[in-house]
């Protein structure tokens, strides 16, 4: 999820904004790994979601997590062919776009041990250029260095009110570390993988979104960097270096890849999940016979992306990934909350425990409705068009799905074997 370094976040930045959802992300990833090291099951937060609050609100969280993670990825796209077409403005960004999703949808069909290895090689490359930028700044040296903060920047001109406007697009820093419990089944030990593994993606993340914040917001003026596309390139831009912009060039590429991989990995688990609860076909539920891929689901939901990836509205795009995600965070908090209550600590043994339970899951739904609020603000048609989205796609499924459904399935095997919870 390295790409919110090289974009999405300047389109409203405010470093306050930054640590608030910082904190927020701590909190839903202790929560979640706590119940997807119990719950090991793919889908993530749909299989949480299954055994824990029931059919509608696991329906819910699927068909959210499904758009926040299509949208990514076609955000994704989008960005990486906008700035291999930036040396030549007349050169269209559809064939990239087209290719791009082709491509990695086919290094996902064939499998998931080929996908996550690649994301984590070209992962480090890319912020392996951030940290490159910073070095090439000379920041260390005042005398020397070319970021110049208190000239380009006008600290906070909207107050505390541009604050809550800017943490919708804080989250793009951080926007799908949750879905490390999508991978949960994949691990050969949940309970060392997941935590270890989520934690160090978050310090990872939030040093990262530090740097970047500093080197851009010192390196481009505030009204050019807050339209910029590409900020981290814009920011290599302004340095003059070649070295350095074809660095991150190569790193803004790299990390748009990474992302839209694990984007495409992600929805596909959750649309085979539900395929396997019979809410969605079960031809979608079909594991490739060599790979072990969810080949049809992937396949499937290619021309979603590229629907999307087609529009070019890049910030609507990120602004209805980022409500889904702020949604499906609020519903993590209080699957968690109601989870603890089914299994108190000592009633089941846990590979980890979420610690200052409830503090973390009230934190997060406070933090994620201060976003919400923000985002009302500037996007408050897109928001009301989300809302109206859900609420129809939940009355299909009270009328023509819920009925059908077998209420055993929605109760997963790793639960089942724990017994009759307290509440």
């Amino acid at each position: 999820m390295l790409v919110g370094e090289f974009m999405g976040w300047n389109f409203t930045g405010a470093l306050m904004a930054i640590w608030a959802m910082s904190v927020m992300y701590i909190g839903v990833a202790m929560m979640t790994t706590e119940m997807a090291s119990i719950i090991e099951e793919p889908g993530g937060q749909y299989a949480m979601a299954k055994s824990i609050l029931g059919p509608l609100a696991a329906f819910n969280v699927w068909l959210i997590s499904v758009f926040e993670y299509t949208m990514l990825e076609a955000a994704d796209a989008v960005v990486g062919g906008d700035i291999v077409s930036s040396p030549n403005p007349e050169l269209s960004p559809m064939p990239f776009i087209i290719l791009t999703l082709l491509l990695l949808t086919l290094i996902n069909y064939r499998g998931i041990y080929g996908t996550l290895t690649l994301n984590f090689f070209i992962t480090a490359a890319a912020f392996a250029s951030v940290m490159f930028l910073l070095g090439s700044t000379d920041f260390f040296d005042p005398s020397r260095s070319l970021i110049k903060l208190g000239e380009l920047t006008d600290g906070l001109p909207y107050g505390l009110l541009g604050v809550f406007a800017a943490m919708q697009f804080g989250i793009w820093f951080f926007l799908g570390i949750e879905g490390t419990a999508m991978a949960s089944s994949e691990c050969r030990k949940v309970e060392r993988a997941l935590p270890v593994g989520t934690m160090i993606g978050l310090l990872t993340l939030l040093f990262g979104a530090m740097a970047t914040w500093f080197v851009c917001s010192g390196l481009v003026e505030a009204h050019k960097l807050g339209g910029s596309v590409y900020p981290l390139y814009d920011a290599a831009v302004a340095t003059g270096k070649p070295l350095v912009i074809a660095v991150l060039f190569a790193g803004t590429v790299l990390a748009c890849l990474a992302s839209a991989n694990g984007c495409i990995s992600d929805a596909s688990h959750a649309w085979s999940a539900l395929a396997k609860d019979t809410i969605m076909p079960a031809y979608f539920a079909a594991e490739h016979p060599r790979f072990g891929s969810y080949y049809r689901s992937i396949v499937f939901l290619l021309p979603i992306s590229l629907m999307f990836a087609f529009t070019g509205m890049l910030d609507q795009i990120i602004t209805f990934s980022i409500f889904s995600a702020l949604l499906v965070y609020i519903i993590t908090a209080v699957m968690m909350i109601r989870f603890r209550k089914m299994y108190p600590l000592g009633t089941i043994k846990r590979a980890y425990i979420s610690p200052l339970h409830p503090v973390p899951a009230l934190v997060t739904i406070a933090l994620a409705s201060c976003a919400l609020f923000g985002m009302f603000l500037t996007y408050g048609v897109n928001m009301l068009s989300g809302t109206l989205f859900y609420a129809l796609a939940s009355l299909w499924f009270i009328k023509r799905r819920r009925s059908r459904l077998d209420p055993g399935i929605f109760v997963t095997p790793s639960l089942k074997k724990w017994g009759k919870p307290r509440a």
